[in-house]
């Protein structure tokens, strides 16, 4: 076969991308019908991915948001959204290209969309090391960050 010179692959996934876009358009404009609720997942050490150093710190690689009943001040562009939401009582401003979401699901219609996003390289310096063994566990509480594996085909 010969090799994929076009990158269909990546194409495609773009692609896929702007029904996240659109999913949030809906959302702004209209708010969130019926029993439609949104968890989106992505990696918080994407390039352009922007949140607070310690939401950072509690999650160095991947979080899921859940845009349901209490998130203020969408904003959807053309390369990403931010969003605020609270996190232990906490209002926090994220801000996330599309390009960094590994995951979209809308568990009211069972629709659901997953990406491949390449981890960011990471220097081997034994400070980078520590602050990877030091990262905290998710808290448990209000449920504003949830796990998608168990809705993900194996």
């Amino acid at each position: 076969m010969a090799e994929d010179l076009m990158h269909y692959d990546l194409m495609a996934q773009e692609a896929l991308r702007g029904v996240i876009k659109r999913a949030l358009d809906v959302v702004l404009k209209k708010g969130l019908p019926g029993e439609h609720h949104l968890y989106i997942s992505f990696r918080t050490d994407a390039p352009g991915v922007s949140i607070s150093e310690k939401l950072r710190k509690q999650y160095p690689e991947e979080i899921t948001i859940v845009l349901q009943h209490q998130f203020w001040n969408l904003d959807v562009r053309d390369d990403g959204f931010s969003v605020d939401l609270t996190f232990n009582k906490i209002p926090e401003t994220l801000v996330v290209p599309y390009s960094a979401v590994q995951g979209f699901f809308d568990p009211s219609v069972q629709f659901g969309l997953q990406f491949e996003v390449a981890k960011p390289e990471v220097s081997e310096t034994p400070k980078a090391e520590a602050r990877a063994e030091e990262a905290p566990a998710a808290p448990s509480g209000d449920g504003a960050v949830v796990s998608l594996d168990a809705f993900r085909k194996k």
